[in-house]
This record gives C-alpha cells, sequence and structure tokens, in this order.
C-alpha cells in the first residue's frame, strides 16, 4: 500500500480535501470552489487537478498514494454508482470512479458524503473504538451514516442511512423537502426546531425571551441555558422527537453508539440530555445501553471518512 491517501468531500459550495498518511494523520487540509455550472462537469476535473498540484507541491507520486476516497452528496452504491445522481450538483447516475480515473490514474473509491463523515467519525471521532454505530447529522436536514460491525450500510440503491425521512407524524400538514409528510428532519433539524419554536410560540402569550430576535436553533438553546420556561418545552418537544427516531433506528441496527454532529449539536451535553430521556423511553429494551455521544471531528469527517475508504 501507498504511503499517502487523499480524502475528498464534495459540498455544494465547497470541496474539502486532506492528504493523510498511511497511520491516519491528516498532514494537510484545504479547500476549492464547487463549480456548479454545467452540470456539474467541472467538479471531478478540478479535483484531480488540485490533487495532482498537491502531489508535485510535496513530491508525492502515483506508486506513494494508496487512493483517493470521496463522498459526494446523493445515494452511491458499494460499487461506487451515483444512483439516481446528486440534485444540488446537477449529476445525473454515474458511476465515480471511472469518472474520476479519466483525470487521474489513482485508485478511486466513493460513498455518498453522510456515510463517509459516518466512517469518519467511527474511524478517529466520536464512534472511535466502536464498530456499530450510527452517524446523525442536526443540520438544515438530518442526514445519517450506518455502520455495521465495521462495514458502512448503503442498501440496496445507496439510500440506507436517510434516517431523517423517517415518518414519524401523522398529523403534518406541511410537506418535507422529499414530498412527504411527518418525516424525522421536520421536527429534528435545525430547521424543525426553528418550526417547532415557531409553533408554540404561537399557542399563547407566554413570556420568553424567544419572542424578541430572530429564532434560530442556537437562540432556543441558549434560551434553555437561561432557563427560559417556553425554551424548554421546545427542547422537550424537539429531544422527544429526536428520542423516538433513534429508538426505532435501534430497534433495526442495535448499535453501540450514536455519534450525534451537525450545528445543533454544538449546544453540546445540553442537547443530549434532552434526547436520552427520550430514547430510553421508547427503545426497545435489549437496545437501551446503546450510548448517544456527541460528534468530534466537525467539518472534517468527511474528509477523514472519504479517506478510511482507502487506508482500512
Amino acid at each position: 500500500m501507498g504511503k499517502y491517501a487523499f480524502g475528498v468531500d464534495v459540498g455544494g459550495t465547497t470541496v474539502k480535501m486532506g492528504l493523510f498518511d498511511d497511520k491516519a494523520n491528516l498532514l494537510e487540509k484545504w479547500e476549492i470552489p464547487t463549480v456548479k455550472e454545467n452540470k456539474g462537469s467541472a467538479v471531478l476535473p478540478d479535483v484531480a487537478e488540485s490533487i495532482l498540484m498537491k502531489m508535485k507541491e510535496k513530491g508525492i507520486s502515483e506508486s506513494d498514494v494508496a487512493g483517493i476516497g470521496i463522498g459526494v452528496p446523493g445515494p452511491v452504491d458499494e460499487t461506487g454508482m451515483l444512483v439516481g445522481g446528486a440534485v444540488n450538483l446537477g449529476w445525473e447516475s454515474f458511476y465515480i470512479p471511472a469518472a474520476l480515473n479519466a483525470y487521474i490514474k489513482i485508485p478511486v473509491k466513493a460513498t455518498n458524503d453522510a456515510n463517509a463523515a459516518a466512517f469518519g467519525e467511527m474511524w478517529q471521532g466520536g464512534g472511535k473504538g466502536y464498530r456499530s454505530m450510527v452517524a446523525v447529522t442536526l443540520g438544515t436536514g438530518v442526514g445519517g451514516g450506518i455502520i455495521v460491525n465495521g462495514k458502512l450500510l448503503t442498501g440496496a440503491t445507496g439510500a440506507g442511512g436517510e434516517i431523517g425521512h423517517m415518518h414519524l407524524e401523522d398529523e403534518e400538514t406541511e410537506c418535507c423537502n422529499c414530498g412527504n409528510r411527518g418525516c424525522m428532519e421536520q421536527y429534528a433539524s435545525a430547521t424543525g426546531l426553528v418550526r417547532l419554536a415557531g409553533r408554540r410560540l404561537a399557542e399563547d402569550d407566554k413570556p420568553s425571551i424567544l419572542r424578541s430576535g430572530e429564532l434560530s436553533a442556537k437562540e432556543v438553546f441558549d434560551a434553555v441555558k437561561e432557563k427560559d420556561e417556553v425554551a424548554v418545552e421546545i427542547a422537550e418537544q424537539f429531544g422527544d422527537y429526536l428520542g423516538k427516531g433513534l429508538a426505532v433506528i435501534a430497534s433495526v441496527v442495535n448499535p453501540e453508539v450514536f455519534v450525534i454532529g451537525g450545528g445543533v449539536s454544538k449546544a453540546g451535553e445540553i442537547l443530549l440530555s434532552f434526547v436520552e430521556p427520550a430514547f430510553q423511553k421508547y427503545a426497545f429494551k435489549q437496545c437501551r445501553n446503546a450510548k448517544l455521544v456527541l460528534a468530534r471531528l466537525g467539518n472534517d469527517a468527511g474528509i477523514y471518512g472519504a479517506a478510511a475508504l482507502i487506508l482500512l
């Protein structure tokens, strides 16, 4: 095996890249813009060019590189096929390793970006030391990555781990971005938390510091820390939805640990204090020993996980 590996995390705004040695050390990281014009046709050529420039800068030959791992925002099956495309890049279905190899002759492995982040957290983050885990990303939506016995669960069409679209609420009238109603991410994401807050504030005139200023997930948990009663009620409802969703996942996957990341996780341990009781309430008895921990790698999880595709 070569002495180095590259981890690539393709996002809608930037492509994050990292150079790793074969001992899992991140030697350097950098970003390039994601050029989405012309159906994202420049993204992979730009990735290849940037990696080749870095290799030249560092005096690294192709034989020194074990491979390139890449995470992309769309369903990817075990072979590296993008199934159904990546809407926010303008990509249609194609075989990612072959497409990247057209520009750089180094072995390539590909996966979904959320799966890559999950793999990164298992490898060097909050899930280190565990073999079965579920990574949960609480951002604009709810992303997920499932690892069982050290292996990513991608599913038949690469959609394994789409936990944000688990149905939790029959009475929902608003549509999720996926077109369904009552999905977990309508309640347990950053935008979902703001939705819950808006609905709660509209119920009555109970005093709350949330009534002044712009609502955000951060504002809700900041108010919780100030012991604002309405904010606490909102956080309890949020925690109930998320805890219920994790309990359902636990009964199917039976993980050792849930690693919770994304913007909402910046609230810290106080977030877990609202989720843990609900998880214990709803979880099947034999699954209740699953730990709930915070992610550790932040925005670097994707490049770590992509590199892990090569190095593990």
